[in-house]
């Protein structure tokens, strides 16, 4: 039986710690911030060039309508990274996920890449119905954010992967689901067993 949600375990929270709380780090003082301040912003203008390359090998992110149509024209299948705009890990997710250069090309060789508002009213279109990205997002029970939804080339809904998931993980479950390893009905446990 194919499941309907790929049950991965997930990574802890970081609740509670702030700059000053974390074990074994000072608190800084605001002494020790004017000093570190000017020296900052001198290698965030140095660094500013090297963002603008990187921006430009950045994952070509479709709206939800648009996917649909690109996937049914090319056969990949789509990913949806859900979001919502005040979510961490989310933002994490971008920031350490989807960032690396091993998960973009995974993702733009197998899949057709959405990102999708779960908090958002904008109009959609699913199946010939009219609903928004807060529609979709509970059509496809997404309880928690991020959650990545992967579907068929013609829209059918294979699998919710929820949570966040680090770049080593998250790229098996590209190839889990990309290589059609998932739609033949391999565990994903078989699969990441004899993953090398």
């Amino acid at each position: 039986m194919i499941p309907e949600r790929l049950e991965l375990p997930r990574c802890g929270s970081l609740r509670g710690l702030s700059d000053s709380t974390l074990p074994g780090i000072p608190a800084m003082t605001s002494h020790l911030r004017a000093r570190l301040l000017p020296a900052a912003l001198v290698l965030f203008g140095l660094a500013m060039p090297l963002r603008t390359a990187a921006a430009a090998d950045e994952i070509r992110w479709l709206t939800w309508d648009a996917g649909l149509r690109q996937a049914e024209e090319s056969g990949r299948p789509i990913l949806v990274d859900v979001y919502t705009d005040w979510c961490g890990w989310c933002k994490r997710m971008d920031r350490e996920v989807y960032s690396r250069v091993d998960v973009r090309e995974a993702l733009t060789r197998r899949f057709v890449p959405v990102k999708l508002n779960a908090e958002s009213k904008g109009a959609v279109t699913y199946q010939a119905q009219k609903l928004t990205e807060r529609g979709i997002a509970a059509k496809f029970k997404v309880s928690g954010y991020p959650t990545t939804i992967f579907l068929a080339s013609n829209g059918d809904h294979l699998v919710n992967a929820p949570g966040y998931l680090p770049a080593d993980r998250f790229l098996l479950v590209l190839r889990y689901i990309g290589d059609g390893h998932f739609e033949r009905g391999t565990s994903f446990e078989d699969f990441a067993r004899n993953a090398k």
